[in-house]
């Protein structure tokens, strides 16, 4: 008898053992995607929004409470700051916003990462260009992880359907150079050259009708840039 009571408390405790390790994981999963997926914006609470609040008044674009709360004046102030910096004003603290700011983002275990992937679409998308027309593609993609009109993390609207055509066509896949990667470290370093924009093309080579109706900020190089 005592033999089986032994036993039962070993399935016992592995049973629990289990349970615990995978409410951990589960928790800790949780928890990664909650740090990935969070962006200061109307309605957040916490220090980065202080943060924000902060050099708000800094600039002379904020005179409420820094309260860390992200209300409609801390929104009002941020839209005005993002504006007079040539950012898509949407009123959220993105990337861009934050470099801006100069605040630094505490998710740093993806940066290589995004960096890599960035400096990819930028050598795919703008091959031939000069330097600052390599940044300006990279400010564009961006911008629209920024904008609430695309999905809201930089894999998300490089691999969005029918976005970019280096995707499809392969030129994605090919290597990327030491300038590639520089550019995309200097659009997310906050440069932007083309003032916001979400579009580009070159008009010699698009029968697109639609991108042609976008307003044009400026041209770079071979591509002009629209919002």
């Amino acid at each position: 008898m005592k033999k089986y009571k032994i036993k039962f408390q070993k399935i016992i405790s592995i049973i629990l053992i289990g349970i615990c390790l995978f409410t951990g994981s589960f928790i800790a999963i949780s928890s990664n995607n909650i740090t990935e997926q969070t962006l200061s914006k109307h309605g957040s609470r916490g220090e980065e929004v202080k943060s924000i609040q902060t050099k708000l008044k800094e600039n002379g674009l904020y005179n409420g409470e820094i309260d860390g709360i992200f209300g409609n004046e801390t929104q009002k102030a941020l839209k005005q700051f993002q504006k007079k910096n040539n950012l898509n004003s949407d009123g959220i603290a993105g990337p861009q916003t934050l470099a801006k700011l100069n605040i630094s983002t505490t998710n740093t275990t993806t940066t290589d990462t995004e960096v890599n992937l960035l400096a990819r679409i930028i050598s795919a998308e703008s091959r031939g260009e000069q330097y600052i027309g390599q940044v300006a593609v990279g400010a564009v993609v961006l911008n629209r992880v920024e904008s609430p009109l695309f999905p809201d993390t930089l894999a998300g609207v490089i691999y969005q359907p029918g976005a970019f055509t280096a995707i499809t066509d392969g030129q994605f896949n090919e290597p990327t150079s030491q300038e590639s990667r520089r550019a995309a470290q200097d659009s997310i370093n906050g440069q932007d050259p083309t003032g916001g924009a979400l579009y580009y093309y070159n008009p010699d080579k698009t029968n697109d009708k639609w991108i042609r109706t976008r307003p044009v900020i400026t041209r770079i190089g071979k591509h002009l840039f629209a919002g």
